[in-house]
């Protein structure tokens, strides 16, 4: 087995299920330090100890690499597979096996870990048919947001990668733009509509009055540009972040919008959010919004995350057809064209 590939398979793993970041770093950094050695040389510097004391190279990075090329799957890794081949949640897996995209990613472009590559090789690993890159815009400067210079360079990077890629798997251009507090997204017009997929959510200033929220959320699902309404209450229930409760905004009226305008409401798959809450899917549901489970990845293993959106959306009652995110690429790709 190829060392690298061990160490970044060993790092997915550790990403899927919630380990400490620091764990998944020490494996994916390590990849980094042997990726410009050839086999011979690798070999060379496991038999003569140099690679153990190489910065970066730690006890378990070490035996991962050994075992890899002496060309069995290293102990840690199958150990980490046999883990993985249970699934995350106890339901949903009917809904989860029709879903064909993600449409909320970010990269280390962002506030994300891992390259836009390495993304993109995960989802196709996984079986997506299609993943949006959706890294942050200008105004969230504490998450390294795109400027417009660096978004239109990182469009090229993905047309790039595309160009690579087989034809059964397409990396989507996109963005995850602020709502600002007027109502207006963070980016030009001109740059949005040059994009596949606007995921608009709002990031600032969480605690506003209800009144004030509305308006906000309401400005920007009327623009033509937005697409998919993110993680709709800011609540974090659990994590390293600690919690933060809802934002607190008119249910009915947002929704309402949000049909009328033909944006989907996410499902944040991400354990930590659960965002929208069971009686606010309920509430979408009702007002005829269509939907989006996304991942709201942020590093290649959490790309797995869409298994507890599924259980959540399938345990609420949304039918498959109502998520755009279970759509053929053709489908999906038309009903993102700009609403007039």
């Amino acid at each position: 087995m190829d060392a690298i590939d061990a160490l970044n398979e060993t790092a997915f793993w550790l990403e899927r299920e919630l380990a400490e970041s620091f764990k998944v770093q020490a494996f994916r950094r390590a990849a980094g330090v042997i990726a410009g050695l050839s086999q011979e040389e690798l070999a060379a510097r496991v038999r003569d100890g140099r690679l153990k004391r190489t910065k970066g190279i730690g006890s378990r990075t070490f035996e991962v690499i050994s075992q890899a090329l002496s060309g069995a799957v290293p102990d840690y890794l199958e150990n980490l597979r046999r883990r993985g081949a249970e699934p995350l949640v106890a339901g949903g897996h009917k809904l989860h096996a029709e879903l064909r995209g993600d449409l909320h990613s970010h990269s280390n472009w962002s506030d994300g870990g891992s390259a836009i590559e390495a993304m993109a090789d995960a989802a196709r690993i996984l079986g997506r048919e299609y993943l949006a890159l959706t890294d942050h815009s200008p105004n969230l400067t504490i998450a390294n947001g795109l400027s417009p210079e660096r978004l239109m360079e990182q469009l090229t990077v993905v047309d790039g990668i595309n160009n690579g890629q087989s034809s059964s798997f397409r990396l989507l251009t996109g963005i995850e733009v602020d709502i600002l507090e007027d109502g207006e997204l963070d980016q030009s017009a001109e740059l949005l509509g040059q994009l596949d997929v606007v995921v608009a959510s709002v990031h600032s200033k969480l605690r506003s009055d209800k009144r004030s929220m509305t308006r906000r959320m309401h400005s920007a699902i009327g623009n033509p540009h937005t697409n998919v309404l993110g993680h709709c209450t800011g609540r974090l229930v659990k994590g390293s972040r600690g919690t933060r409760p809802s934002s607190e905004f008119d249910a009915e009226k947002v929704f309402a919008s949000c049909a009328e305008h033909s944006v989907a409401v996410e499902i944040n798959s991400r354990p930590e959010r659960q965002d929208p809450p069971d009686e606010l899917i309920r509430i979408a549901l009702d007002a005829g919004c269509l939907f989006s489970i996304d991942s709201d990845a942020h590093a290649p293993g959490q790309l797995d995350f869409l298994q507890y959106g599924a259980e959540r959306a399938e345990a609420n009652g949304v039918p498959a057809d109502r998520i755009i995110t279970t759509w053929p690429l053709d489908r999906l790709l038309e009903w993102l064209q700009p609403q007039p």
